[in-house]
């Protein structure tokens, strides 16, 4: 099952969400809990993006093929 590609796409999806909330709420303590939940999005997407990429990799045995 390819799996990579739709990763890919969720993990980009929330990296900019992270970054939405991270540059565009300012304000109280609970907005800033907001903000710091924002930061853990986005740094979540890019972990999720590179888990996307490199099961696409796999898939493709693109990874395998110079090793």
């Amino acid at each position: 099952m390819k799996t990579g590609v739709p990763l890919g796409i969720i993990g980009v999806n929330m990296f900019i969400l992270g970054l939405m909330l991270f540059y565009l709420i300012d304000g109280g303590e609970i907005l800033k809990f907001i903000k710091n939940m924002g930061t853990f999005v986005g740094l979540s997407g890019i972990g999720v993006t590179l888990a996307g990429i490199l099961l696409y990799l796999i898939n493709k045995n693109l990874i395998f093929k110079y090793l």
